[in-house]
């Protein structure tokens, strides 16, 4: 009769100790999955302002290569020319006349 008493409390005990292991193991693996979750949240929003910052700098290198586009069409230009001749080079039109101020006064 005592064997039987102690068979049926190692049974219990059994019957306890399965479910309360289960529980706390899906506990652990809950805590865990949260605290992950909670990292990638956090390098997902690192990658969000990543991606803005260098959608920034390709917009910014759009506008510069537009920018060098249209100064290469005016370097072509006559007027390019013609500006470059008179600023670096000092030379003037056959028609214009050239005036000098003196630097001794």
């Amino acid at each position: 009769m005592a064997r039987r008493r102690h068979e049926k409390k190692e049974s219990i005990r059994e019957r306890l100790f399965f479910p309360i292991g289960l529980l706390f193991f899906v506990g652990v693996l809950a805590g865990l999955t949260n605290m992950r979750s909670a990292d990638l949240r956090e390098q997902e929003q690192s990658y969000i302002e990543r991606e803005a910052k260098l959608q920034e700098q390709i917009d910014a290198e759009h506008e510069r290569t537009e920018e060098l586009e249209q100064r290469k069409k005016y370097v072509g230009t006559k007027q390019y020319i013609e500006e470059v001749a008179r600023d670096r080079l000092g030379l003037i039109d056959p028609d214009e006349i050239l005036i000098q101020e003196n630097k001794d006064d």
